[in-house]
């Protein structure tokens, strides 16, 4: 039920991708305007980040997923209905306000549901059925909304936030009986002393720093594909139909669904993966975007446009890998602030990954080499905190006390263990 209700909350955040250049001729706005719709979604959605994690450890996970999903669903249906510009930023401000409180919500579900050693290929699985949704922006939405129009495509889809909202809120638990977290200590809650605890001892473990590097560098390539810029790079820098294009953002989602469970195994199974997958998806992607733009002539080939995307489905993948350095860095009643901290790094690149090649769009004419130029130097940003940190985070995490504390979860045979 909380994989269903991320599921439908990515379709909402990723269906703008695919009406982008309809979204520019509906509201009148040029590509820096255009921009500030997945900018305000991203910096709502990022912003909200340590909230939702401090609400998650507070509350509990269903009142906060049930919360997300009345947000992002009235969101998706304001979109439908906004007949101004202005409108429709504030219907995808509340959208993000809503999708912000689902991913952190399903991650605490993963770990009080599953024993700590699966919590790597839970946390992948979660993010290829999100994946999911957006494989539901491309190849349902598009069509939908090019046939019915904006209105219909954009509040049909807001259905879909009701039908999940209602075994939500009728039959899911926040945890297996028996197996609650520890309680939350209250002296303080008036004076904000839980709020400034958590987030202090949250931020002070390395591996929630390395977390939060490892997200943001991996992530925003992808995400600022899909999001909003991949289908104008492709049909107006790249001279491909929107049907064509369309097939190409389908293809970034497969390959992230694909590689979704390939990245799960490899971590779970040996945790010394996890630098070299990140370090390696982050090469890798610098290096087929660099051959797309470096070609010369006008336009890449077809093969190298579909290496390029296959490439950018790892990233997704990867990024979940942050998690997997802040999960163990934090005991069970910090798992939600120090997730959130983490998932702020990849939005926070992406924001500024949009809004720049907006302005950068707008000041060179459409110049889409210069403009997405901006991928490399966050990716050198990147680098540098992962290298920065990694000794420290690692030797931190291989303490014995923290090994032995790490998530007490029943295991498959019920017994509590690290």
């Amino acid at each position: 039920m909380g994989v269903a209700v991320y599921f439908v909350a990515v379709i909402f955040r990723t269906s703008l991708g695919v009406a982008g250049l309809d979204a520019a001729d509906r509201f009148h706005v040029n590509a820096s305007a255009l921009a500030t719709f997945s900018l305000l979604q991203l910096l709502v959605y990022a912003g909200m980040q340590i909230p939702v994690g401090l609400m998650v450890d507070r509350l509990g996970t269903k009142k906060v997923l049930t919360l997300g999903a009345v947000l992002f669903t009235v969101g998706q249906l304001g979109f439908a209905l906004s007949p101004s510009y202005g409108m429709a930023l504030a219907a995808r401000a509340l959208l993000g306000c809503g999708d912000a409180m689902t991913f952190i919500s399903v991650l605490r579900l993963g770990t009080r549901w599953f024993p700590a050693r699966r919590a790597p290929l839970m946390a992948q699985l979660a993010g290829l059925v999100g994946m999911a949704g957006n494989l539901v922006s491309t190849l349902v939405l598009a069509p939908v909304l090019h046939g019915v129009g904006w209105t219909a495509a954009f509040a049909g889809s807001a259905v879909a936030g009701v039908v999940v909202l209602v075994p939500l809120v009728l039959f899911l638990r926040d945890h297996p009986e028996g197996h609650g977290p520890a309680p939350v200590q209250r002296g303080s809650a008036g004076s904000g002393g839980f709020v400034r605890r958590q987030i202090r001892e949250s931020w002070a473990e390395p591996g929630t720093r390395l977390g939060l590097w490892v997200h943001f560098t991996t992530q925003f390539p992808a995400m600022v594909f899909l999001l909003l810029w991949g289908m104008p790079f492709l049909v107006e820098a790249q001279g491909l139909s929107r049907t064509t294009a369309g097939g190409l953002l389908t293809l970034v989602v497969a390959s992230n669904m694909a590689l979704g469970l390939v990245y799960g195994q490899a971590v779970g199974r040996r945790q010394s993966a996890r630098i070299p997958l990140a370090l390696g998806t982050v090469g890798l992607t610098a290096l087929l975007w660099a051959a797309v733009l470096a070609y010369p002539g006008d336009r890449a080939p077809m093969w190298l446009l579909i290496t390029l995307c296959l490439v950018l489905g790892s990233c997704g993948p990867a990024s979940m890998i942050g998690f997997d350095f802040a999960r163990p860095a934090n005991p069970a009643q910090r798992q939600g602030t120090a997730s959130g901290i983490t998932n702020m790094g990849g939005f926070i690149a992406s924001m500024t990954t949009l809004l720049t090649v907006g302005v950068l769009l707008d000041a060179t004419g459409d110049d889409y080499r210069i403009a997405f130029s901006t991928v490399f130097v966050l990716e050198a940003l990147g680098v540098s905190q992962i290298l920065r940190l990694r000794r420290r985070a690692l030797a931190r995490e291989a303490e014995p006390e923290r090994v032995s504390r790490a998530c007490p979860l029943p295991d498959a045979a019920g017994r509590e263990g690290p």
